[in-house]
């Protein structure tokens, strides 16, 4: 690219909070020297004013259309629900600019592989926020399975809490990740977030079993004091053998345990990782890893080395530390043509493997 800094687009962006506040615009401050915000979008003229005053960003419209068609916008991202991605980034696209789209790229299988194929028409570079591949804790487990530090892997095991609103009480904001036809539910988020950084650590699964089951129908609005219906799962439980014959099994379920809320063993010839965290939200990159080989029966935790931590300023314990990451995975991407982040033919195959655990369940 010609310019010095990649203008960024963001689709979503609010005065009050949510993701993009959250994670997206400390991110990008983080890269203030290869990114600008430039523009934003809200649901309407008056809080999009309110968001570009509060985040100091110059151009603001309630029109992602409009967004994306201004020239000085090279990257619109998309941190809206689920349920509008599609139209979203087809606007995008159709202006001809990159695209970072948060996960679920889209509210189900038939509307991904539209997308990915009107991303390969357009011939425009797309990226997908599956964060958990770009956290230096999970990029590190990778590095030391592909060293062969426990040999040759035998088997891994997840057990992961989701969080709310799958544990029967949510704001009345929230409760829309309960309702299956959204795309945006626990299968889809912190599983579907967690068997990717699973899968591209250890490989694809070759055969794959599955239960879904609703064990808690009723939830509570603690906002209103009313209550909604679930129709999205909060108990998955997979078992499979993966590609080189490890067996590997996940089973997460909704709400918080008071015990172990994210636990993933793998388990090799030479020895056992360990890796542990307090919510079940892999792609936050907020786990720790311990390891023990050979004749040790204690397990160490491992420091991830300096050379992982590749945004100065960004904060390991907080969640805008994967996104961070992500962007500089992005401006590689961008600047050397590599493919290091997710893009949406990637996250077709995510949506596939969700689909085919959804339909093997029956569910």
């Amino acid at each position: 690219m010609s310019k010095d800094k990649i203008g960024v687009g963001i689709v979503g962006l609010s005065a009050q909070g949510g993701w993009a506040a959250l994670s997206h615009v400390p991110a990008l401050r983080y890269l203030s020297d290869d990114f600008e915000i430039v523009g934003l979008t809200a649901s309407s003229m008056e809080s999009a004013k309110a968001s570009a005053e509060k985040h100091g960003v110059a151009f603001y419209t309630d029109s992602p259309a409009e967004l994306a068609a201004r020239p000085e916008v090279d990257l619109v991202v998309i941190t809206v629900k689920v349920p509008y991605h599609k139209e979203l980034v087809e606007a995008a696209l159709d202006a001809g600019k990159m695209v970072y789209c948060e996960w679920p790229l889209a509210k189900d299988l038939k509307e991904a592989e539209e997308l990915a194929e009107l991303a390969v028409d357009k011939g425009v570079r797309n990226f997908v926020g599956l964060q958990a591949r770009s956290a230096p804790p999970v990029r590190f487990l990778r590095d030391l399975i592909a060293e062969g530090r426990i040999g040759k892997v035998i088997s891994t095991t997840v057990v992961g809490s989701g969080g709310p609103p799958w544990g029967g009480a949510c704001p009345s904001s929230s409760v829309y990740a309960t309702d299956r036809t959204t795309g945006a539910h626990m299968l889809t988020i912190p599983f579907g977030h967690t068997i990717d950084a699973l899968s591209w650590i250890l490989g694809d699964f070759d055969k794959i079993s599955s239960t879904l089951a609703i064990r808690r129908r009723e939830v509570s609005l603690t906002d209103t004091g009313g209550t909604a219906t679930a129709s999205a799962p909060d108990q998955v439980a997979i078992s499979g053998i993966l590609e080189g014959g490890a067996v590997a099994s996940m089973h997460y379920r909704g709400g918080m345990s008071r015990g172990t809320n994210f636990l993933w063993e793998i388990n090799g010839t030479e020895g056992d990782i360990v890796v542990t965290g307090g919510i079940g939200h892999l792609q936050f990159g907020l786990v720790k890893i311990q390891i023990a080989t050979g004749s040790d029966t204690v397990l160490t935790e491992l420091q991830v080395p300096d050379s992982y931590h590749r945004v100065k300023g960004a904060v390991p314990t907080v969640p805008n530390y994967a996104v961070a990451h992500a962007y500089r995975n992005l401006l590689e991407d961008i600047r050397s043509n590599t493919s290091n982040l997710p893009d949406f033919a990637e996250a077709v195959q995510l949506h596939r493997l969700l689909t085919d655990i959804e339909d093997k369940a029956g569910f």
